[in-house]
């Protein structure tokens, strides 16, 4: 049978982002599922146990390539080309004051994030989405009734912060590295664990979700 390629992608990516994209392979490795190939997860892959690896460093020129093969045979592990991507929707909608707001809702109903402000232009607010999209995968989880601090090394752009509302109960936030609020959960959880659980789902279902714009 001839050799047939079914996916392939090529960008640039910083040394951090390379991290968090390895690390998602890694966990689900880990856990023995299936292995997003792509940033939005429609493409993973779900090779067998003990599959071959090779890894090659080539050098041409003054140009260093590295790469990684996986293989494995078609009976032992499946290529899904169109995973579900995400189970939920960005919705962007004009509020009552007429500003520009999104939110993410899952299939069943929920709002499981949504943007901290309102904006005179749309854009900026679909600009906050992308901004979601790009750094909830990767982003490391901190809770800041423990003073704890996110890693040096690996992660996103931005980080989740678990705190507690004045209502006492269990919040979380997404933080730029600039200090922005670019989510936060909506809503307050009666223990932490489900507060992760919470933004866990946002992680998970940001990346794929698709933009949709809606009335209020």
């Amino acid at each position: 049978m001839p050799e047939e390629t079914v996916h392939e992608s090529e960008r640039s990516r910083s040394r951090q982002a390379l991290a968090t994209y390895f690390r998602r392979i890694a966990k689900a490795l880990g856990r023995g599922e299936p292995v997003p190939v792509d940033d939005a997860g429609t493409v993973t892959v779900d090779p067998p146990a003990e599959p071959e690896l090779e890894v090659e460093i080539e050098r041409e020129g003054d140009t260093v390539s590295l790469d990684l093969e996986m293989e494995w045979t078609e009976e032992e592990g499946d290529v899904d080309l169109d995973a579900a991507a995400s189970k939920a929707t960005f919705e962007v909608y004009a509020d009552a004051a007429d500003e520009w707001r999104w939110r993410l809702v899952h299939d069943n109903g929920n709002v499981i994030a949504d943007g901290s402000q309102g904006y005179a232009d749309r854009r900026d607010a679909e600009n906050g989405i992308e901004s979601v999209k790009r750094n909830a995968p990767g982003g490391h989880v901190v809770d800041l009734k423990n003073d704890e601090e996110p890693p040096e090394e690996g992660g996103s752009n931005a980080t989740f912060e678990l705190f507690e509302g004045k209502d006492g109960k269990r919040r979380w936030r997404l933080v730029h590295d600039n200090g922005n609020i670019i989510a936060d959960g909506g809503q307050g959880y009666a223990s932490k664990r489900n507060a992760v659980g919470g933004l866990r789902s946002v992680k998970s279902n940001a990346p794929g979700a698709a933009v949709e714009e809606v009335d209020e």
